[in-house]
């Protein structure tokens, strides 16, 4: 079965909810962050996610998505993304 693929970024997308995960003082963090810019006039202010587990926040990110019908995008600089939730790939271009 094909693993789902998310495009890793390396600031917020104005067009996308992001994924944003983090290490904090050595706990793995992640906050869900839809820009009203993506959300097609539906919201007149950005979303942030309280911070929370990144598996909690990766899946509340999925649903908010198959929701709104936005794409996910992924900004992990220390690593955190786990492989059982897809791949991650750079955009070429």
């Amino acid at each position: 079965m094909a693993k789902n693929r998310f495009e890793k970024v390396d600031e917020v997308q104005p067009d996308a909810i992001t994924l944003s995960l983090s290490k904090t003082d050595g706990k793995e963090v992640g906050v869900v962050i839809f820009p009203a810019s993506a959300s097609g006039g539906r919201m007149d202010q950005d979303r942030i996610s309280e911070p929370g587990a990144p598996r909690d926040c990766f899946r509340s990110a999925v649903k908010l998505a198959n929701d709104m019908k936005v794409a996910i995008v992924v900004l992990d600089p220390d690593g955190v993304w786990n492989t059982e939730w897809g791949d991650l790939y750079r955009d070429a271009g």
